[in-house]
């Protein structure tokens, strides 16, 4: 006879656990001995066996008395309930797992992969890791709204990187990111840039729909750089109310309504 130290010291179980499957009515509770101690025989340990071979494997201990009890046919039966459950727990954690793997960059988060291979040649073509930020925020407002969208337009992203204005878009915006708060002579360029831009779509027809998800892209800069105020002053000096959807504005004073002056790169440079 064995006392409950030895019993769990057996089956590689703690006393704690015994205690526990006493509690819970999975073990039953032997007879004490003339001196009040518990003492276990044999099937006590048998029992205790199948108990932590059964829980090891990941079986519910409150399907364990059941299965104890059950014929062979429906022993197997419960088996294949409960692999089945492991399989989608462990296709569960695969997925987490494959997450935490995309987050170690931080351009995967809440991004299609495309956004990431995108945001990657950004960084080939010379922009800044602020400029690289601050767009990858911009795509995560867009492909929250619109996944399918994003991927389908994002060849088009990509082949719009080979445009000379458009690289020096990112350059001169990086450089300006890094410069600090103050005003700055490149906001013309800059301005002038995307006037070319708006002419552009606006001449063929590629106009951004009126959604708040480009509401949003819009008041993200102008939170991330308090210079983005100016920038817009200078887009509306140029016939230009905004950027992500800009909207002509009858001709202003002193400037042409063709935005003549302005580079004309590929239209739609915007994130979305």
């Amino acid at each position: 006879m064995l006392t409950i130290g030895q019993l769990a010291a057996y089956a590689g179980v703690t006393v704690r656990a015994v205690r526990h499957y006493h509690q819970i009515g999975l073990l039953p509770e032997p007879e004490r001995d003339a001196s009040g101690y518990r003492r276990y025989g044999a099937t006590a340990v048998v029992s205790l066996i199948k108990i932590r071979s059964l829980a090891g494997a990941g079986v519910p201990l409150s399907q364990i008395g059941q299965m104890l009890d059950a014929d062979p046919p429906a022993f197997a039966e419960a088996v294949r309930r409960i692999d089945g459950r492991l399989r989608e727990e462990i296709e569960r954690l695969e997925t987490s797992r494959a997450q935490i793997a995309r987050l170690a960059t931080g351009d995967s988060l809440a991004l299609p992969p495309e956004v990431t291979f995108f945001l990657d040649r950004l960084r080939e073509i010379g922009a800044s890791e602020r400029m690289v930020e601050a767009e990858r925020d911009g795509w995560i407002l867009v492909a929250a709204r619109w996944p399918g969208y994003v991927r389908d337009i994002m060849p088009g992203k990509l082949a719009q990187l080979e445009d000379p204005h458009i690289v020096r878009l990112y350059q001169v915006g990086s450089a300006l990111l890094e410069s600090g708060t103050g005003d700055d002579p490149r906001l013309e360029e800059i301005a002038d840039i995307l006037a070319g831009l708006a002419e552009q779509a606006h001449a063929s027809g590629e106009l951004l729909p009126d959604d708040l998800a480009y509401d949003l892209v819009d008041a993200l800069l102008v939170e991330a750089d308090p210079r983005s105020e100016r920038l817009l002053a200078l887009l509306r000096e140029r016939g230009w109310a905004g950027w992500t959807r800009p909207e002509r504005l009858a001709q202003p004073p002193g400037r042409p309504a063709d935005a003549s002056h302005a580079p004309a790169p590929a239209p739609d440079h915007r994130p979305g």
